[in-house]
């Protein structure tokens, strides 16, 4: 990771993270696009290996994009890369993490209930509350394991 966790900005990242999705980006290149600089990726890499994440994977409105931008991020620190492929493990746990906390934040992780598709309740978060909200747990999970 470039920055220090403890060094991260959470309101600026919101604040890029919307500009963002302003711009077009799903929510899962929202999230780890506006991470990106700060864990050391290349932003247009991330915004290709995000890009078919949104609107719940691929349209099919399962998991949150949102939350799958904050894995790759978690992802992006955890991971010994190919020469150390032994790191799974907690990566998973922080994946984890990350679902759990959001849901208990939002009542779901799965895109088409927290849009309310075909709900008569409607919707519990919309896609930048989403957003930010990813952005609050990557931040909070970053900070736990630096």
């Amino acid at each position: 990771m470039t920055a220090r966790a403890e060094d991260l900005d959470r309101v600026a990242l919101k604040a890029r993270a919307a500009d963002y999705h302003k711009q077009g980006y799903n929510c899962a290149q929202a999230v780890v696009c506006a991470l990106a600089p700060e864990l050391g990726m290349d932003a247009d890499t991330a915004f290709r290996l995000a890009e078919g994440f949104g609107a719940g994977m691929g349209g099919m409105t399962e998991t949150c994009g949102a939350i799958s931008g904050a894995v790759m991020a978690a992802g992006q620190v955890m991971s010994g890369g190919m020469a150390d492929p032994v790191t799974k493990g907690r990566t998973y746990q922080l994946s984890r993490r990350i679902a759990r906390d959001f849901a208990e934040k939002n009542g779901s992780t799965i895109c088409r209930e927290l849009k309310g598709v075909g709900s008569a309740a409607g919707p519990l978060r919309s896609c930048p509350g989403c957003i930010d909200d990813a952005i609050d747990i990557a931040v909070d999970v970053l900070r736990s394991v630096s």
